[in-house]
């Protein structure tokens, strides 16, 4: 065996998976026996790893699994038949087969893509399964709203087809109330014509950030679930942003070296930080490569000792500075929390993103590859 593989991890992410079960069952206790669970497992289930996140999933009976590629849905496919996959993004021409050859569903939003997906079906003596998405004012997928009562009825026209669900994309459910509700009215007025709807179809509007369906009296039936599922709320006001889940996800790094350097020493990368003082500063072996952003450049902190300390000067591409002058216990090797708790003290998702002037979402997918996700906390499968 190679030194590479038995050396200490130098950045790793940590993913606990029992957290991870016990979120699952309660936001499934949150929802009305009506509201099927579409688990958003996109971008490597946000950054935690497919494989494990989407058994972990399927072994809880989650209703439909939904990716942005057909790549992605591939991937599911070859860890179980029969569950539904839909993908979220247009399909290119070229990727079309794939629908069939995966059993798919897709999201269409014009004609042109339904007449695609139809002569495909034909060709292959199947019926495509599609999801119509409505644009009701996000301005990128979906018909607009206007138009979408004449697709509809195309659709279920068209032989080699199978319109499986409906649903629209809130473009500010976290920051305009007002607006979602007009999006929400544009939403349930193209369905007026075509009643019935919600009876056989997947009808939903909301993700984990904007979800206000819960009402028996809605015509929704189904909810996607992103980030809430991995423990972190996106906005608290929302009707499962009040479920009481955990965070799954960890992120630690280790100091590779201390020195001491004098009051008026510039660090880093276009000298942006002075020190004020003789200081004890730490290298971590971590830095925008592993998905530490440039913009924590000293404005962020990380736990060492259970102390914060704050980042000097420019993230690095494989190193950040750290000032431990305060944490005279810090020693070469000792690991660093990025994010997470260390004794009382914890930086969250949300506080990181924060800080980094970023979203959780962005920051969850930016944890790079080359940064190994440790699995624990959980049963072998």
């Amino acid at each position: 065996m190679s030194t590479a593989t038995t050396s200490p991890l130098r950045c790793w992410a940590e993913i606990d998976l029992a957290a991870f079960e016990r979120n699952l069952k309660r936001i499934q206790a949150a929802l009305p026996a009506r509201m099927r669970y579409v688990a958003v497992v996109k971008a490597d289930a946000y950054g935690h790893g497919m494989p494990q996140i989407v058994r972990r999933l399927m072994q809880s009976g989650v209703d439909c699994f939904a990716v942005a590629n057909v790549t992605e849905a591939a991937d599911i496919r070859h860890m179980g038949a029969g569950w539904p996959i839909l993908v979220l993004s247009p399909l290119l021409p070229q990727e079309d087969h794939f629908v069939v050859e995966y059993d798919l569903t897709a999201t269409v939003s014009t004609l042109g893509e339904c007449e695609r997906l139809n002569a495909l079906g034909q060709a292959n003596g199947c019926r495509i399964k599609v999801h119509l998405k409505i644009d009701t004012g996000m301005g990128r997928l979906g018909i607009w709203h206007r138009d979408a009562p004449a697709l509809l009825t195309q659709i279920q026209a068209m032989p080699a087809l199978q319109l499986e669900g409906v649903y629209t994309h809130f473009s500010s459910a976290d920051s305009d109330t007002q607006f979602t509700e007009v999006q929400r009215e544009r939403f349930l007025r193209a369905l007026q014509s075509e009643r019935g709807l919600a009876e056989s179809l997947l009808i939903h509007a909301d993700n984990s950030a904007g979800i206000d369906t819960l009402s028996n009296d809605s015509p929704y039936n189904a909810v996607r679930i992103g980030l809430l599922q991995f423990g972190v709320p996106p906005y608290p006001k929302s009707a499962l942003g009040r479920v009481a889940v955990e965070p799954i996800f960890s992120f630690h790094t280790r100091i590779g070296l201390i020195k001491d350097l004098p009051g008026g020493t510039d660090i880093s990368y276009a000298r942006t930080h002075q020190l004020k003082r003789d200081s004890r500063i730490a290298v971590l072996t971590a830095g925008y490569g592993d998905g530490v952003p440039l913009e924590l450049s000293n404005r962020g902190s990380v736990l060492i000792h259970a102390q914060r300390c704050p980042i000097l000067g420019r993230v690095t591409m494989d190193q950040t500075i750290v000032d431990v002058t305060d944490c005279p216990s810090a020693q070469i090797g000792d690991p660093v929390v990025l994010i997470g708790k260390d004794g009382a003290h914890e930086i969250t998702t949300t506080e990181f993103s924060e800080q980094a002037q970023t979203i959780p979402w962005e920051t969850l997918c930016s944890v790079t590859k080359r940064v190994t996700r440790v699995y624990v906390g959980s049963r072998e499968l």
